[in-house]
């Protein structure tokens, strides 16, 4: 089993000023008291060793999604099991170039929809990425209202992507009505000597009626505020279902070169949902835990131009 305090603890973050000195205008930072409200642990396999479903169904198909991506989505415990990762259970997300089905790639999209959806709270997952170009790994929320209401109308919000060929560099997006497609509101995070394929790091995003934060190892580097929203349609007022998958290929980052090494997995320690303390409703089952879970020996520097990196701002 995974170590965490049982005791509900508020959330520590990190101060802003040492992080994100450049700022113009340093945003406070809500100290709430969070309670676990979903997880999965990925501590115990299930019978045939691919993710529980009760928690988690499938995306399958070569469609392209809208991308032009190149994988062919599976339900295939080849594409999806549990493992020990660095003495962790964890589920693994495997992209392969098996020519699957007459697709060159297959990979594997897992979601929570028909199963746990939630409107508010704080999301997060500690996960370590896969590398090489075309690579495309994503940790992500879509409105559960899509079928009625066609994206981008039922709102999409990306907690984390990864272009794989920049393993220190990862961004968040909100993709609606007025900011979707080629134009969300986005924004990315790096680091001058870590990587994300390297070792686990917690992504996060903590949403309300009000604004959108995002974080990465407990920093907050981006906050969508909705009264700022004056040239779209803010739809982040319903539940919305969880998303993990690992794409290949496709408009974000490029597809595959002779450099990609398969196969690249994605290690998913677990994924917790939370909501604040005084909006658990009596006679919820939640287990109490700390969501704090920052990773020590950080360094940000600021911005590189010569690496891409591009220094968090709060607007």
């Amino acid at each position: 089993m995974k170590p965490y305090k049982t005791i509900l603890l508020s959330l520590l973050i990190l101060p802003l000023p040492l992080l994100l000195g450049s700022c113009e205008k340093e945003e406070e930072i809500e100290n709430t008291r969070w309670v676990l409200v979903w997880s999965d642990e990925f501590d115990t396999p299930t019978p045939d060793n691919r993710p529980d479903p009760s928690k988690w169904t499938y995306e399958k198909g070569a469609s392209g999604y809208g991308n032009q991506e190149l994988q062919n989505y599976t339900d295939r415990v080849e594409n999806a099991s549990y493992t020990t990762h660095k003495g962790l259970g964890c589920l693994k997300i495997t992209a392969l170039n098996d020519n699957y089905d007459g697709v060159a790639y297959s990979s594997a999209r897992i979601k929570t929809e028909g199963l746990f959806e939630q409107r508010y709270g704080r999301f997060e997952a500690r996960l370590k990425l896969p590398y090489g170009p075309g690579l495309w790994p994503a940790f992500w929320m879509l409105g559960a209202n899509y079928a009625t209401d066609v994206w981008p109308k039922c709102g999409e919000i990306d907690i984390m992507e990864n272009k794989g060929y920049q393993p220190n560099i990862v961004s968040s997006a909100l993709h609606f009505p007025g900011h979707s497609g080629g134009n969300p509101i986005t924004q990315t995070f790096g680091y001058e000597s870590q990587r994300f394929d390297t070792d686990f790091h917690i992504f996060a995003v903590e949403w309300d009626e009000s604004q959108i934060d995002f974080f990465v190892d407990n920093v907050l580097y981006k906050r969508v505020k909705a009264a700022d929203v004056t040239d779209g349609e803010w739809v982040f007022d319903h539940p919305f279902f969880i998303i993990l998958n690992v794409a290949v290929g496709g408009t974000f980052g490029g597809d595959p070169t002779a450099d990609t090494v398969f196969p690249q997995s994605m290690y998913v320690d677990y994924v917790r949902v939370y909501q604040k303390s005084t909006e658990v409703q009596p006679g919820t089952n939640t287990g109490d835990i700390s969501s704090n879970g920052s990773i020590p020996g950080w360094d940000f520097n600021g911005p590189d131009s010569d690496k891409g990196l591009i220094e968090p701002e709060l607007k």
